[in-house]
């Protein structure tokens, strides 16, 4: 199995790697290309999966979430104008959920993962993204997933890049 690296960057790299991405891709991207949509994260126990696709690419985010009531969140998928990356971010738009997570994973179907990073908060209103510890989140060559035992049950944002298998005829 390939193993990924995980990727410490600042805040201001994050924000500028976002920035140049989402300008790229509203600047170039059609609608096919890019999707935003809500969903709800639901406490109880039980394992849920969302999913959103564009083209022959597919992003799941499975997870099992323990406490209050059900949560906003968003998830986000993008087709480069190349084809060549897949992008996919799930995030609660407050920045924190109040939700204790049992479990989670992020599936790329189509694609090698690059680049993956998870939050146990996200950076609004001037404040700064908390990454969750290395060892907290496993990345595989498909998939970002927590790791038993280690995860301490904090996430508000999980994001991964992944290189599609996209061949040139």
């Amino acid at each position: 199995m390939a193993t990924a690296k995980k990727f410490r960057v600042s805040n201001l790299t994050v924000c500028l790697l976002s920035v140049v991405l989402m300008s790229h891709y509203l600047a170039h991207a059609s609608d096919e290309q890019t999707k935003t949509v809500e969903f709800d994260v639901k406490p109880g126990g039980t394992l849920y999966t969302f999913t959103e696709s564009i083209g022959l690419y597919e992003c799941s985010f499975s997870f099992v979430a323990q406490g209050g009531t059900n949560e906003n969140w968003f998830m986000s998928v993008g087709l480069s104008e190349d084809n060549k990356l897949f992008s996919c971010s799930v995030w609660r738009s407050t920045g924190k959920s109040y939700l204790f997570f049992t479990a989670f994973k992020m599936e790329l179907k189509g694609t090698k993962v690059e680049y993956a990073n998870a939050f146990s908060q996200a950076a609004i209103a001037g404040g700064q993204d908390k990454y969750l510890n290395s060892e907290e989140y496993t990345i595989e060559e498909s998939a970002v997933t927590h790791t038993e035992g280690k995860f301490n049950a904090q996430l508000s944002k999980l994001l991964a890049i992944g290189r599609t298998r996209h061949e040139e005829l």
